[in-house]
């Protein structure tokens, strides 16, 4: 059997931990290959471990063809279906994998909406389907649900939406020495989002320092955005406190004004009386 393995679907999901890929290895020798591999075609699809282990050892393995596949987003969205479902995956990885379900099934839509390129416009390799799979008469994946929000992206990585958000931060801005600190588990994806705040300089020189430095980077970030919202609290509860005593003050100032006005009315008063007299 001719297997193809194509580098762009074996780095899609993160590989395994050597560790990981160390208690795989023992799995498989003692117990063989128990899950067969799923091609498309003859493009290896899952198990690529599995399949890298069996062909070191010569060991047999089984294979299963996926009919449903049509299109090389097919192929990504189940196999970042597959991992989601799994419970040994991170909620760093969950969430960057929920998050990319989401680029594509926006992109989907929007192909849709406007009927232009077809859905694997760009794909890492022939888009037509390869050699041995399925004609067009295979059934059709249905469209995956839109993830419209962060708390349907939270429920389908089975995260807070508190923690995509901190995802998306830690996507957008972190060095690639903080990513690999908060994918080994080094750190926690909040010590990571706050220290991506910080310029990659600052970043890159935290990861390189350890742990330890990464969560005082964090406290730091933590401390200049508290100090802020801690002085306009102090000057927001020092504006409540001077009220009562600006409306005291307020009060006399009218109540001295009201005893002016009734003294110039008095005088005036008094002064046209005397100038009757004196016509008189």
């Amino acid at each position: 059997m001719n297997i193809v393995v194509n580098e762009e679907l074996k780095a899609y999901i993160d590989p395994l931990t050597p560790e990981e890929h160390e208690a795989l290895e023992r799995s498989i020798l003692a117990e063989g290959c128990r899950d067969a591999l799923v091609l498309w075609g003859d493009v290896l699809v899952d198990g690529h471990n599995r399949y890298g282990i069996c062909q070191k050892h010569g060991l047999p393995f089984q294979t299963v063809q996926n009919t449903r596949f049509k299109t090389i987003e097919d192929v990504h969205l189940w196999m970042i279906d597959q991992h989601l479902g799994r419970r040994s995956i991170s909620d760093f990885l969950r969430g960057v994998l929920a998050l990319r379900k989401k680029d594509i099934v926006d992109e989907r839509r929007a192909r849709a909406m406007v009927d232009t390129a077809p859905p694997d416009d760009g794909a890492p390799f022939d888009a037509d389907p390869p050699a041995g799979s399925p004609d067009g008469n295979a059934p059709v994946l249905p469209p995956p649900a839109p993830l419209s929000s962060r708390e349907a992206i939270a429920r389908a990585a089975r995260l807070s939406s508190n923690q995509v958000v901190m995802i998306e931060k830690i996507q957008k801005q972190a060095a690639p020495e903080l990513v690999a600190a908060v994918k080994s588990g080094v750190i926690s994806i909040n010590t990571a989002a706050a220290v991506a705040s910080l310029p990659a300089e600052e970043q890159v020189s935290a990861a390189n320092a350890g742990k330890d430095e990464l969560k005082q980077a964090a406290k730091r970030v933590r401390e200049a955005k508290r100090k802020p919202r801690e002085e306009a609290a102090e000057a927001a509860e020092s504006n409540t406190a001077e009220q009562p005593a600006k409306a005291d003050a307020l009060q006399l100032l009218e109540q001295r004004v009201a005893e002016l006005t009734a003294e110039n009315q008095a005088l005036r008063k008094q002064v046209a009386e005397l100038q009757a007299q004196r016509a008189n």
